[in-house]
């Protein structure tokens, strides 16, 4: 993959400030609308992510974010109520770095190339989202800024809107499982007590002793390539050559799609009546609360990442 392709998907160093409108309702339409003097929201969130990414989200808690800002903790409660509203703070606050700044591409595969590189970028720089999405809805303005513009990047295609949805639902599975296999290959060498290197020394020396069995002649096959079994290489790498083949084949699967799922043109009895079944379809297949895009949604890793997400906290997990 060529430097200046990744040099245009870089995150920032620091997290964009995250747009809040407050109104009635949930977390995002509870927010005061009053400025405090002192102590703001942002404040406690940007010590909250600083811990979170030092120590892991266990750590993060009302007493210590308070004592990271020199403050008692009730008065933390002033601009938050609960822990649980502060987790969604962080998570939205890390998603703002996720979005593209303008322009988005306008090749669908480019865009959704730089969402995706830019997603797993986020997650390595706070492995504790990972943990932390699967909780809460993502509703915030950020992730919903993130929603809108995964949609745009789609929204060329000549496919129906449910179709548009898969497509990036596939994409998120598979960054959201490459993000997932990282973080588990970053504590491997950590966890069983030895380097990454005294690792691969023993797993080969295990896959011979096998193959001297005779019983897995197609591993006896792979000779001077065996290493490949268990050194994946560099990650950057594999995550691009991955990714560069599911959107190759969402491209070639899309010229064999029937009629039906096709975007009708408008204003015909059949772009009516698809209008109509597209919205029932969706409405019953909504996951209410967990939008069905790259950060906002953990398709069928959820628990895996959690898992991933303990692991490497390196207080709580020596």
């Amino acid at each position: 993959m060529p430097c200046d392709r990744h040099a245009a998907i870089r995150v920032p160093d620091a997290s964009s400030q995250a747009v809040r409108r407050p109104s009635d309702g949930l977390l995002w339409t509870r927010l005061a609308k009053e400025k405090r003097p002192g102590l703001t929201r942002e404040s406690i969130v940007n010590a909250a992510i600083t811990l979170a990414d030092t120590e892991g989200l266990d750590a993060v808690s009302i007493r210590r974010v308070a004592a990271a800002l020199n403050t008692r903790p009730m008065s933390l409660y002033s601009h938050i109520q609960r822990k649980d509203d502060l987790f969604e703070l962080m998570t939205d606050e890390a998603i703002a770095d996720i979005i593209v700044p303008d322009p988005l591409p306008a090749d669908w595969r480019e865009a959704l190339w730089t969402i995706a590189q830019r997603t797993r970028a986020v997650a390595l720089r706070h492995p504790w989202i990972m943990k932390a999405r699967g909780s809460w809805p993502r509703l915030g303005p950020n992730a919903m800024r993130h929603m809108e513009q995964s949609l745009t990047a789609v929204a060329g295609l000549d496919v129906d809107r449910r179709r548009k949805i898969c497509i990036l639902r596939a994409v998120d599975t598979y960054t959201v499982g490459h993000i997932v296999t990282e973080l588990m290959e970053q504590v491997m060498p950590r966890r069983e007590g030895g380097s990454a290197a005294e690792q691969q020394q023993l797993m080969q020396g295990y896959l011979r002793a096998l193959i001297d069995t005779g019983d897995f002649p197609r591993i006896a096959d792979l000779g001077p390539d065996l290493p490949l079994l268990t050194d994946h290489g560099e990650a950057q790498q594999r995550f691009d050559e991955g990714l560069e083949w599911v959107l190759a084949g969402i491209a070639a699967s899309l010229s064999e799609l029937p009629p039906t799922t096709r975007r009708p043109r408008p204003d015909t009895p059949q772009a009516n009546a698809m209008e109509q079944t597209s919205t029932a379809e969706q409405t019953n297949a909504a996951d209410p609360g967990r939008p069905a895009i790259m950060i906002a949604r953990f398709a069928a890793g959820e628990n895996a990442a959690n898992t991933a997400a303990d692991r490497t906290d390196p207080v709580h997990n020596p």
